[in-house]
């Protein structure tokens, strides 16, 4: 019998999720949303961090107010097929906490928006009890939230149980104390905070590879994983909300920090300094993405582009103070490390070393030996 064919390896175009139609959407979409900015830099209301970084900061009246929304995307589907959605509360908190600091900012509070397909109480509290934990290990408020029920709108892996959830975070920054990267240069060294996991970027890849490609459910246990699948896909997102309010706090020049979240460590390139990212110290990704990429049989360059591959946050410092951050924002209990150093590179390139990538924003990674000369 002839071996059935090799299967391409998959991607998250292959997982449906059009990257590209989603940055040609998002330029018309914020095309109109510009216009709605107060004319001027100054007054009421202007808009200091536009769109594009972690998170808006807008001056009120000398006051930075700062501002970001985010969900948990297909996460959600793992909570129905899981039949537990007591930790995505979590998940949605961190997604918005862990951009909000990036700005410089302390998160003070956030208000929820769960969109549901059946009103069912029981699942409600537990999403309730989520979001609560999220906010206690943040430090934050919840000040209020919406319910809206959607029966011909939301649908979901399980009949009757499709939810969607999302938030947006509210916190404040000293307008001469906002941080968009611009203080980083040459030298600088990248401090990474370890994950817990896939975090709430890529599950739709995800899914696609242990449910439909593997033929998996998520009670099954994979070699080297440890757990189930659904246990490894539904862990909480990390917050990073003390650790890095501790190293603001500390007197340790901060010269960006960082949410590694969707295109993995291209989420460095949104710093306002026009630098490189050598990342030459990565730790080894955690099981799941190591497992992830064997079955599903992807390439090195689409992982990065999609997966935090095991760091969840950075900070980038000037070298002599390596030491002292790494020991601040390890103080939590998290694993972190210098993991890279920053270079001249008017290109704005991210190199992977231990994978022999390199990468630009809006166009992913490539294997270095490939990759064109930079022009100019």
């Amino acid at each position: 019998m002839a071996p059935p064919p090799e299967r391409p390896p998959m991607d998250y175009g292959s997982a449906g999720v059009d990257a590209d139609a989603v940055e040609a959407g998002l330029a018309g979409l914020v095309r109109h949303v510009r216009g709605t900015w107060p004319a001027g830099e100054s007054g009421l209301g202007a808009i200091k961090v536009g769109l594009g970084y972690f998170a808006s900061v807008l001056d009120f009246g000398g006051i930075g107010v700062a501002v970001c929304t985010d969900g948990i995307g297909t996460k959600a589907l793992i909570a129905q097929m899981m039949d537990r959605y007591d930790t995505v509360g979590i998940d949605c908190v961190a997604m918005n906490v862990n951009d909000l600091v990036c700005v410089g900012a302390q998160p003070i509070t956030l208000v929820d928006y769960i969109a549901v397909e059946h009103a069912d109480p029981v699942m409600l509290e537990a999403l309730g009890a989520g979001l609560a934990e999220g906010a206690r290990r943040a430090g934050v408020s919840i000040a209020g939230g919406e319910i809206a029920a959607m029966r011909d709108v939301i649908k979901g892996a399980v009949p009757e149980a499709g939810f969607d959830l999302a938030a947006t975070a509210v916190g404040r920054v000293a307008l001469d104390a906002v941080n968009t990267g611009a203080a980083v240069q040459p030298g600088d060294s990248i401090v990474g905070i370890a994950s817990s996991g896939i975090h709430s970027n890529g599950l739709t890849l995800a899914r696609r590879v242990f449910f439909e490609s593997a033929g998996l459910t998520v009670d099954d246990r994979v070699a080297g994983l440890g757990e189930t699948v659904g246990e490894a896909l539904l862990r909480p997102t990390h917050i990073y909300v003390r650790e890095a309010l501790d190293l603001l706090a500390s007197g340790v020049p901060v010269h960006a920090l960082a949410h590694i979240t969707g295109d993995g460590f291209l989420n460095l390139t949104r710093i306002e300094a026009r630098v490189g990212m050598r990342l030459d110290a990565l730790p080894a990704p955690p099981p799941i993405f190591a497992v992830l990429q064997r079955l599903g049989g992807i390439e090195d360059a689409e992982m990065y582009r999609v997966f935090n591959m095991g760091i969840g946050f950075c900070a980038i410092v000037p070298p002599e103070h390596e030491s002292r951050a790494i020991e601040i924002l390890g103080g939590d209990g998290k694993a972190c490390q210098r993991i890279g150093r920053v270079v001249e590179d008017a290109e704005e390139r991210v190199w992977i070393e231990r994978a022999g990538l390199v990468g630009r924003a809006g166009e992913g990674f490539v294997r270095e030996d490939a990759a064109p000369a930079p022009t100019g």
